[in-house]
């Protein structure tokens, strides 16, 4: 009981900070913020992301939720193994096929087979390069073909690595927006490949300077 209060406290005061120090605030495009089974699939660019997209969702939402996330990292440290397991209920995954003695996609099925959602980030590790985007892997793909009745949601973050850049301590006075996309669905005959690439365009597609183009290329016309 004391763990369950302690870590509902450690809850509340991470998303008062998530809310002070980036003024995070959420976007729903084509979507609403009401109870529904999805996977919230994400840019990765910061390990600051899980707790920008957990906070940000309503607290009825924040409740059915659940993150995916590296055991290797989590398990590191007696904070870190009480933050992630007991505070987000992170449903943990090793990286490290050679360590792994469970299949990462049967825990995170299990996951949704309790009536959670999930956020996931499907490149896997952090993208520190130039391109929108790192290639996906395809748990996001296994996910929408054994379960197809969950939304698949795209969920860009922006501003994030501004905010707080690798190496910084004190962060910058940037406004984070989390923005929900329309979700989406693995198509009947469609192949692996063939989603990835279209769920990566669905959440390029949210990206700001993305959507400035679109809407002035909407105007033009």
């Amino acid at each position: 009981m004391i763990r369950r209060l302690a870590a509902r406290a450690v809850g509340y005061a991470i998303v008062f900070f998530a809310q002070f120090v980036t003024a995070v605030r959420a976007e729903w495009r084509g979507i609403e913020p009401v109870r529904r089974q999805r996977v919230y699939f994400a840019n990765h660019v910061s390990n600051a992301d899980m707790p920008m997209i957990w906070s940000v969702l309503p607290p009825a939402l924040r409740r059915d939720t659940r993150p995916v996330a590296a055991a290797d990292y989590w398990l590191k440290s007696r904070l870190r193994a009480f933050v992630g397991p007991e505070v987000f209920r992170c449903v943990l995954v090793d990286r490290r096929p050679e360590h792994r003695t469970s299949d990462p996609m049967e825990a995170m099925i299990a996951a949704l087979d309790e009536g959670s959602s999930l956020i996931i980030f499907p490149e896997g590790n952090r993208n520190m390069t130039s391109d929108p985007l790192l290639p996906f892997k395809a748990g996001l793909f296994n996910i929408g073909r054994q379960r197809p009745e969950v939304d698949l949601v795209p969920t860009w973050i922006a501003n994030l690595n501004e905010i707080m850049p690798k190496g910084e301590v004190i962060p910058l006075p940037l406004i984070c927006t989390v923005t929900f996309g329309a979700p989406i669905h693995v198509g009947e005959a469609e192949d692996k490949d063939a989603f990835l690439e279209r769920a990566a365009a669905a959440l390029v597609d949210l990206a700001p300077e993305r959507s400035l183009r679109k809407g002035e290329t909407d105007v033009a016309a």
